[in-house]
């Protein structure tokens, strides 16, 4: 396998890991706003993913997977909203540990991998293609 091949495949493995970054950040954001049912129930809980650095033999070079996708246990905010079923006994009610903002930078910061590693796919295409171009 040429060394194109390689950096093709080698890209492409980055591209499939931010797609999953990508699900779990979109996964929290549309689940912003999900509070418990009761009392004694937790809000849902901010997802993260983390990579790791994987050895493939067939390609003799490093690639990226998904590590774990886990959960986020910072603290939980609350509102006062007595009426609600999710409310305890003072009249607060958790919200989910999830804040669009850092959400959204994460987002920013997935795009720019996947646009980096789908760039890097671009130019070894090319590279072979131009390559054949030259050869006939």
């Amino acid at each position: 396998m040429s060394d194109l091949n390689k950096a093709m495949q080698i890209a492409a493995s980055g591209m499939l890991a931010q797609n999953v970054r990508v699900r779990i950040i979109s996964q929290n954001i549309a689940n912003v706003d999900s509070l418990a049912t009761s009392p004694n129930q937790l809000p849902y809980q901010r997802q993260t993913v983390s990579f790791r650095n994987v050895f493939d033999r067939t390609l003799d070079t490093h690639k990226v997977a998904v590590h774990d996708i886990g959960v986020d246990n910072s603290e939980f905010s609350r509102r006062f909203e007595p009426g609600h079923p999710a409310a305890d006994d003072t009249g607060y009610v958790l919200l989910p540990n999830v804040k669009t903002m850092i959400e959204m930078v994460d987002l920013r910061a997935a795009q720019r991998s996947y646009q980096a590693n789908l760039r890097v796919v671009d130019v070894a295409r090319t590279m072979v293609s131009r390559t054949l171009e030259l050869l006939q």
